[in-house]
């Protein structure tokens, strides 16, 4: 079987696929940053062991980016997340950052 830092970590992993998954191709704004913002931590603290969730969209990037339309479609390089995952006494810390043009998902700390 699995340690519970395992499966805590694992359970990250599901949250932020989850999450990107779930939300990138959202035609998003710099007006409509914020509420998308909003529906993404609490789609996800709905998930069991989900203690707590942080996104940041990048609102000036949007508009650099913004079509004729004023959007673009969300991806990674739009957004930083953070989460805190608890599971059986063991929180993991993650982060979702861009890193070579990638949207790096990993956990920082394992307590």
């Amino acid at each position: 079987m699995v340690t519970d830092a395992q499966h805590a970590c694992f359970e990250a992993g599901i949250k932020f696929g989850s999450l990107y998954h779930q939300f990138a191709g959202t035609p998003v704004s710099p007006d409509s940053a914020a509420s998308l913002e909003r529906a993404m931590v609490e789609a996800i603290e709905n998930q069991p062991f989900c203690e707590s969730v942080a996104v940041d969209i990048d609102a000036d990037a949007l508009a650099a980016a913004a079509d004729d339309h004023g959007y673009v479609e969300l991806t990674g390089r739009f957004m930083e997340v953070e989460m805190r995952i608890e599971y059986e006494g063991v929180v993991v810390r993650t982060e979702m950052t861009m890193t070579d043009g990638y949207p790096l998902m990993r956990p920082v700390a394992v307590e």
